[in-house]
């Protein structure tokens, strides 16, 4: 396999990302299949009925979330996790909640053959688009890489700009850096250490509901544009970022892997409203397709 190359100047990162991006060099970015991409990841011919397109579960209006607990296919079958958002997933190593690809090549793939998704062959989306299916994935995945979100006032702050974030900001950031242990996981300018953990949240009556990465991991997902992807969790089970700080705070769900990082903190009231606040100043402008 040959390494992968560092994106130049091609696509830059957004204000406040401080990462080049890893592109492999068996898909090397061009305009024309970044636009390629972006007319696929919305074509509802990807989807066996006509109903749907990626586009459906990754809304750009929801930070490329789709606001459901769980994913919603074709002949109105609900999935068992959520579609986690895919703002720059460009810089990930890993992708699915459990982490099952390792590529955004094939990222793209799975839904489109899944049959509980869009139920597609490779065959039938090769006869409706015309196109050999690695130029479709290649295409998908490449736009994909443009997706990006940068310029919150978070980014402001730390560039600088000290009146970016209000004192109840500066103190959730504290917090989150500090006493919440939140950056723990949610590490580096993506807010992700892309890596898997056990939080608990498939701990249900006794047992694993789900086994994720195993044992009950999964994804650290960013947290760039958290504020517009609720639910929250692999399964959607927490409504609100208030539910999901309450959550942490008492320590999440007891279950014999639970990640040992958490333990409950014991946060007041006032520093819950300050981790919140915090979090919402994560949202920035997100870019896509260029």
């Amino acid at each position: 396999m040959k390494p992968l190359i560092l994106l130049s100047l091609v696509l830059r990162p957004p204000l406040g990302l401080d990462l080049y991006m890893p592109v492999p060099e068996a898909n090397p970015l061009t305009p024309q299949k970044i636009a390629l991409g972006r007319k696929l990841f919305f074509d509802k011919r990807l989807s066996r009925d006509g109903t749907l397109s990626c586009g459906t579960c990754h809304d750009p209006k929801l930070a490329f979330s789709d606001g459901r607990k769980v994913a919603r296919g074709i002949d109105g079958q609900d999935g068992t996790r959520s579609a986690p958002a895919i703002v720059n997933r460009g810089y990930g190593r890993t992708f699915f909640w459990d982490g099952r690809a390792k590529s955004l090549e094939q990222q793209a793939l799975e839904p489109i053959l899944n049959p509980k998704e869009l139920g597609m062959t490779e065959a039938l989306v090769e006869s409706r688009t015309g196109l050999k299916i690695a130029k479709v994935t290649a295409a998908l995945a490449s736009y994909v890489r443009t997706i990006r979100s940068g310029d919150s006032r978070f980014d402001r702050y730390a560039a600088g700009k000290s009146g970016a974030l209000n004192e109840q900001e500066k103190a959730g950031l504290a917090l989150f850096r500090g006493k919440a242990r939140c950056s723990a996981c949610h590490a580096g300018p993506n807010f992700s250490d892309e890596s898997f953990h056990n939080t608990g949240i498939a701990w249900k009556d006794g047992r694993l509901s789900d086994d994720g990465a195993g044992e009950g991991k999964f994804k650290v997902p960013t947290l760039r544009g958290v504020a517009r992807t609720a639910p929250y969790m692999h399964d959607g089970s927490i409504a609100t970022l208030e539910d999901v700080v309450e959550y942490y705070d008492r320590g999440g769900n007891v279950n014999p892997g639970l990640d040992e990082d958490l333990h409950a903190l014991h946060l007041v009231a006032e520093e819950r409203r300050a981790l919140v606040a915090f979090l919402r100043s994560l949202s920035g402008t997100i870019r896509e397709g260029n």
